[in-house]
């Protein structure tokens, strides 16, 4: 147990890392992304996404219930169904904004917009983070298996790569918003937090649950892929056909399908 929390730990503490180092841009840049650029980035996002729910989770998830001589299919359609309904409570639940809109998603809160941006980005970092704590329970759980802890930092990777620009997201409109580079910054980073914390939380329930792996490991990827087709496309096009946004899902599934091949 106290391996798996160790790598979990490591690997969910790079990708926070990486939406820190992401939000520290607010002390470099005036200026919001480009919305191209903007495009890109959401579009590389879902892209690294996709490509991660599929290799780095539902493949595993049905192996692992087939080694365990069950029907591999049931533990990975289940549990990604539960794990979208998961998002979508949440989604019904927890107040919060998304850039370039002035409507107000979630229960009807008086908080201020800062704080709904925030918590709109944060809401994205919660899969990502069950995400990578589960490939690294995984690995710790099958010590002869070294490919599954390459695997593992192959995601951490991926999800680390993608979480810069995020981090540069929510803090440079948070400055726009009037906030200052000290708050925007600290705002940004925090947003990543939920990753260490959720990433953590399921480590300790897989370890209590072995059994049931190959659910928390579809349960992952459904909760991404509610992100990516809920969020994170649709604003890559921003109403539109947008060929950055396409082409940045392109980019962003390519990385990461080679990313867990070349290193897994």
């Amino acid at each position: 147990m106290r391996e798996s929390i160790l790598w979990a730990t490591l690997g969910t503490g790079f990708t926070f890392l990486m939406t820190t180092l992401g939000a520290s841009l607010v002390f470099f840049f005036k200026e919001n992304v480009k919305e191209n650029v903007q495009k890109i980035f959401l579009g590389f996002a879902a892209g690294v996404m996709i490509a991660a729910s599929v290799w780095s989770l539902l493949i595993p998830a049905i192996e692992e219930a087939e080694e365990k001589g069950q029907i591999g299919w049931i533990p990975a359609a289940g549990g990604f169904i539960l794990g979208v309904l998961f998002l979508l409570l949440l989604d019904n639940i927890l107040p919060h904004l998304h850039p370039n809109t002035n409507r107000t998603e979630g229960v009807s809160a008086s908080w201020r917009r800062t704080t709904l941006l925030v918590f709109a980005v944060t809401l994205h970092n919660i899969p990502e983070g069950m995400a990578t704590g589960l490939a690294f329970a995984l690995a710790a759980q099958h010590h002869n298996e070294p490919a599954l802890f390459t695997s593992a930092f192959a995601l951490a990777i991926g999800i680390g790569i993608q979480n810069f620009p995020e981090g540069a997201a929510i803090a440079l409109p948070l400055r726009q918003e009037g906030m200052s580079r000290g708050r925007a910054f600290l705002c940004g980073s925090l947003s990543g937090i939920v990753e260490p914390i959720f990433g953590i939380m399921v480590t300790l329930v897989a370890y209590q649950i072995a059994a049931y792996m190959p659910w928390l490991l579809s349960f992952a990827a459904g909760a991404m892929l509610y992100v990516v087709v809920e969020e994170l496309i649709p604003e890559a096009h921003l109403g539109e056909h947008s060929h950055q946004g396409t082409l940045g899902v392109m980019v962003g599934f390519l990385v990461m399908m080679i990313l867990d091949v070349a290193l897994g």
